[in-house]
């Protein structure tokens, strides 16, 4: 029995199941995320749901009036619309509509949220912050914000960026609004870091406008809920990184068996670690070289294959193996150490070798579904029972498959001198058809004319069918 091949078999075979079990690991994750992907669209979508009952609540009550009902759709709208932004990407609803006309419109993480969405007085809804914090002056103390539109909070934040001279060079308005914007701040002691931009501009909460926006953010969701499962995928696809991994491990592990083989093969020799001599461990480094190189190739492949092709690890395996084995018998048929014969019956004998590695492998995963371990039990099960099978044939029965051979080689001989000449004869016929084809469609009527009677012979037509005469022509047209 070939123990060494048995546990070289086992070496390749488990390496190329632990790849695949890398690539069931990056699956696993992708669907994990899928599947944790469609909970929070869900939830995202219900809290889009849940704000839109909350407007039109709002709108059919008209609370606030025609000049205020816009503010309370802007808080309904930034709680539902902030939490669902949250939800699709996996994160916590912190911001809820508070809704009882106290100090604060909004709650988020237990800081209070006062939202101004105030055109009137021309200062980006300024003076509505002050009349609050005068009301509530303990309010930023406390750790309160205030939230303003975000086209207005970007154009404060603009203005505020500005020095004196640019903004007297814009225009005689802008320096107005800077001026006034440095004495708020220094009377009132607020910062901007007291203020924070709302989801929406100040047009997006009005009454006209709010059934657009909502179904605009409900897009939104839906095209962040799609770059997310399309990031999910191309995080699972696989890597040059992860490529170059199995490589490496493929060639660690190819090597190192071969490194304990070479020295398990001089020790049956009957040397000791001790006695090895220079010659020796020469024999053995070439061979782990080999061995890290086929290691290295055999990683890259099975990667390669069970990623980009359908193709089983145990399998992929299997093809890099055979590859190998058939490539070293060419090698050998090249420098004539072999002959054809035996390069053919070697290379149907390594592929068979392979094969039932290969589908000892996939048998042994799916009785034992352990990564890993049921591929290597059943390679080790597999091999063994061929192993015997091999070398406890009985002398009749190799005899029986020697003549079965050479009777299967002797059928082949016959054959392909049949079939040669068939095709001679077949070239024959078809050159004899091609120039009484051409003769039928001849430019001269009178030769064609010949010419086509002959090729009607030729294909069989029958006698009295075929026109041989001017006369039968006449006949068969005329009458």
């Amino acid at each position: 029995m070939d123990v060494v091949q048995i546990v070289k078999s086992m070496q390749e075979q488990g390496f190329a199941a632990w790849v695949d079990y890398l690539n069931q690991l990056r699956l696993n994750e992708l669907l994990a995320k899928l599947a944790a992907q469609d909970i929070n669209l869900e939830q995202a979508l219900a809290e889009l749901q849940k704000m839109k009952v909350d407007i039109a609540t709002l709108i059919a009550s008209n609370r606030g009036g025609r000049k205020g009902i816009h503010g309370f759709l802007a808080e309904a709208a930034e709680a539902g619309i902030e939490n669902a932004r949250n939800l699709v990407k996996g994160l916590d609803a912190a911001c809820k509509w508070i809704n009882d006309n106290g100090s604060a419109d909004l709650l988020r993480d237990n800081v209070e949220i006062q939202q101004k969405f105030v055109r009137t007085g021309g200062h980006f809804g300024l003076e509505a912050v002050r009349e609050h914090l005068e009301k509530y002056p303990d309010f930023i103390k406390n750790g309160g914000k205030y939230q303003l539109p975000k086209d207005f909070y970007q154009e404060i934040r603009r203005l505020l960026a500005m020095s004196h001279e640019e903004a007297a060079k814009e225009s005689a308005g802008t320096y107005r609004l800077w001026k006034w914007m440095q004495e708020f701040f220094a009377e009132t002691g607020i910062t901007p870091d007291n203020l924070e931009p709302a989801v929406l501009d100040y047009s997006a909460a009005q009454k006209g406008k709010i059934d657009e926006t909502v179904k605009s953010e409900e897009q939104n969701i839906r095209n962040e809920d799609q770059c997310r499962r399309d990031a999910a995928y191309e995080a699972s696809k696989p890597t040059l990184k992860q490529g170059a991994q199995a490589a490496a491990i493929g060639a660690a592990a190819e090597g190192g068996m071969a490194f304990c083989l070479g020295i398990l093969k001089k020790r049956k020799q009957g040397k000791r670690l001790a006695e090895f001599t220079q010659a020796d461990w020469q024999d053995v480094g070439i061979d782990t070289v080999k061995g890290t190189a086929q290691g290295g190739i055999r990683g890259a492949a099975i990667y390669a294959m069970t990623n980009f092709t359908v193709t089983p690890a145990a399998v992929a395996n299997a093809l890099v193996t055979a590859s190998f084995g058939i490539v070293a018998q060419a090698y050998q048929l090249r420098q004539g150490n072999i002959l054809a014969e035996d390069f053919i019956v070697n290379s149907e004998v390594l592929c068979l070798d392979v094969t039932v590695g290969a589908v000892a492998s996939l048998l042994g995963q799916t009785l034992i579904p352990v990564p890993v371990l049921g591929a290597i039990i059943g390679n080790v099960a597999g091999m063994f029972m061929y192993q015997i099978a091999k070398n406890h044939l009985s002398a009749k029965e190799q005899a029986l498959i020697s003549n079965y051979r050479e009777s299967f080689a002797n059928l082949n001989k016959m054959l392909e001198e049949r079939y040669q000449q068939l095709m001679a004869q077949l070239k024959k016929e078809f050159a004899k058809y091609t120039s009484m084809l051409e003769l039928a469609f001849d430019k001269d009527v009178n030769i064609a004319f010949a010419g086509s009677i002959t090729l009607a012979d030729y294909v069989g037509v029958a006698h009295e069918r075929v026109l041989r005469s001017k006369t039968n022509i006449d006949n068969y047209f005329l009458n």
